[in-house]
């Protein structure tokens, strides 16, 4: 059945051209004979007509017509016209010419014959061309040597990669071939070059034009594919030495908006690693976040940061009535600032440099501010260097949390986000459990409040954030390697920061738009996915790079750092797992400890890191957040 569609459409193309090929010789005939063809058009004409009919299907299948895209319809296909016309009228004159010595047809005829079915041939095909494209489009048929390239998808961006390549005399690129992914239009062609296959069948290609001594350099990637096929395009580009990467957006192509220097309109980029996640595309309830947002005045913490970023930036898309940035990193603030004052925002927004540690001042920022909405993304959130300053990570992550919480309830805000992290899960390090406690305070908040709601979203790794593995990876390949993974079991979870800020604005808004009561003290947990080994990130990013793991980059083991698991998990044991509206998001029901008591427990914690007196501070942090250190305990027990 993979082919039924195919067979169809050709099987179209080819009774039309049949049928063309007899109204082409008919006509050439009323042409060449005028007001007596009536009277001449006997039966021997009939008979020529009928020979000429099957001569021309003949010719046309010879010829490979019916390769070709009439959506892809170019000067290559009339030339393709142009060689089966011509093919089919010489095959019938020297038919006709054995047969009755051309005594029956007028010779000239087939001249005019020759210029008419090309019309008829040609001229359907260029107007379905310009209707799909809803202009005019005409292409120079000239090739100049470039980079070998194999292409990987027969699609409409393949069909402009080529289109550029046959007007541009200057492309950088030479397509050689090109396989589609599931193979449904193999055979076919567009602009004169043929789908040879589907990704099982390029090695044999790749094989092929090798032996012709013109291999490619590089498999191009003309559209978005599902995580194990670009694996497999990543180990045959690794094992043949060559390099893998993709064409732009298909938008972008069209407006021609990415240059590449070379003159021409096409530039080539590397694999997004966010690919190799394989994530599809989130549904978003953008009424209800739109909702949550315009016309509100939003603060967002941390906002110089990877999250904060990105936070503000899809904010600004629902345009708020004031948008308020809060960061303790003056240059993460003025980077932040720069690139908002170089686009067009319409949105007013202000900066406000400060830490959350500092509780008189976010009392008076957020009284004088009155923010309606909060999020919360400031903390500290690197495991070494939290557990090497566990006072520091307590002040920031615990006490931080706190004061903006108790301000922002004092302030009036409808709602305060905290952004949260798998870490809080069986925490074993101190930014873990910092984070765990700044959780049980919010979910307590949230189920006393009469007023201001708090919403708890925890979620894995996010790709690309400051001081994360990726940045560390890339730092590591630019210098030549080696890559350093701690542990060859060592699994994380991880989303692109676009799509952990969308489910934290799709988390907020359900939230809000629920009952007050429905969902209170619970976590959103956003769907991860599978985790991800990180020795087989480090891997995909060499070839990425066009490397080859363990030979030109080799990938050294360091062993588990301070505060490190091998695997992090989303859910604990005592919290239940309940599903909301969206796929890709989960709750986790509440647990947690009375909030008088949690207070009191907190202003002990910040009395003891006030003074530097870090051991009982963990010590206490340990008598808050039970589980901290006992998976620790266990894991360690496990592996003896």
């Amino acid at each position: 059945m993979r082919y039924l569609r195919f067979f169809l459409r050709a099987g179209m193309a080819f009774v039309h051209d049949t049928g063309m090929a007899a109204l082409s010789f008919v006509l050439s005939l009323y042409l060449r004979l005028g007001e007596s063809f009536a009277a001449r058009f006997d039966d021997a004409l009939l008979l020529a007509t009928g020979v000429f009919t099957l001569v021309a299907a003949a010719s046309f299948y010879a010829v490979g017509l019916y390769r070709g895209i009439w959506r892809y319809a170019s000067l290559s296909d009339l030339t393709a016209i142009t060689r089966a016309v011509t093919l089919a009228l010489l095959v019938f004159l020297a038919v006709t010419f054995f047969l009755t010595r051309l005594e029956a047809v007028p010779r000239g005829a087939l001249i005019i014959n020759w210029f008419v079915l090309i019309a008829l041939l040609g001229a359907p095909r260029m107007i379905y061309r310009v209707l799909k494209d809803k202009g005019f489009e005409h292409l120079l048929e000239r090739r100049r040597p470039g980079i070998p390239v194999l292409l990987v998808g027969a699609n409409d961006a393949a069909e402009l990669f080529l289109r550029e390549y046959k007007r541009n005399p200057n492309f950088a690129y030479e397509p050689l071939s090109m396989v589609g992914i599931t193979g449904k239009r193999t055979g076919r062609m567009i602009h004169g070059l043929k789908v040879e296959g589907a990704v099982d069948d390029i090695p044999r290609i790749i094989e092929r034009l090798s032996d012709n001594g013109r291999p490619p350099q590089r498999l191009i990637l003309t559209r978005d594919v599902d995580r194990p096929v670009l694996e497999k395009l990543l180990e045959i580009a690794d094992s043949n030495g060559i390099s893998l990467a993709r064409l732009p957006k298909l938008s972008q192509l069209r407006a021609g908006s990415t240059p590449d220097g070379s003159g021409s309109g096409v530039e080539i980029q590397p694999i997004p690693l966010e690919d190799l996640l394989g994530r599809k595309a989130v549904r978003l309830d953008r009424g209800a976040m739109d909702r949550l947002v315009r016309a509100k005045r939003v603060l967002v913490t941390g906002a110089g940061g990877s999250i904060g970023a990105e936070l503000v930036r899809q904010l600004l898309a629902f345009e708020p009535s004031e948008l308020l940035l809060f960061d303790i990193s003056e240059y993460n603030l003025y980077s932040l600032t720069q690139e908002l004052s170089g686009s067009q925002v319409k949105t007013p927004w202000r900066s406000f440099l400060g830490d959350v540690r500092n509780r008189e001042k976010l009392n008076r920022l957020l009284g004088e501010l009155r923010p309606e909405i909060v999020f919360h993304a400031a903390a500290l959130k690197h495991v070494p260097l939290a557990e090497d300053n566990i006072g520091e990570a307590i002040l920031t992550n615990v006490v931080g949390t706190k004061n903006l919480a108790d301000a922002a309830r004092a302030a009036g805000a409808a709602a305060v986000v905290m952004v949260s992290t798998d870490k809080a899960v069986h925490p074993v390090n101190a930014m873990g459990a910092t984070k765990r406690l700044a959780e049980s305070y919010c979910q307590a908040l949230d189920l006393e409040s009469d007023g201001t709601r708090f919403i708890t979203v925890r979620f894995g790794n996010v790709l690309g954030s400051t001081g994360s593995v990726v940045p560390l990876f890339q730092r590591q390949l630019s210098e030549g390697g080696p890559l350093t993974v701690t542990d060859p079991h060592m699994v994380r979870y991880f989303m692109s920061v676009e799509e952990a800020v969308q489910l934290i604005l799709q988390a907020a808004a359900m939230e809000l738009g629920s009952e007050k009561h429905e969902n209170s003290g619970r976590i959103y947990v956003l769907e991860m996915g599978e985790p991800i080994a990180i020795v087989d990130l480090a891997r995909q990013m060499i070839r990425l790079a066009g490397l080859r793991p363990d030979k030109d980059v080799q990938i050294v083991f360091t062993g588990p750092r301070p505060g490190e698991k091998l695997r992090e998990r989303l859910f604990h044991e005592a919290e239940e797992m309940l599903p909301t509206d969206h796929p890709s998001l989960h709750l986790a029901s509440p647990r947690t400890a009375d909030l008088r008591l949690l207070m009191r427990g907190i202003d002990d914690l910040e009395a003891l890191s006030r003074r530097g007196e870090d051991v009982d501070a963990q010590t206490l942090l340990g008598r808050l957040v039970p589980e901290y250190g006992q998976t620790a305990i266990t894991e360690s027990a496990a592996k003896a």
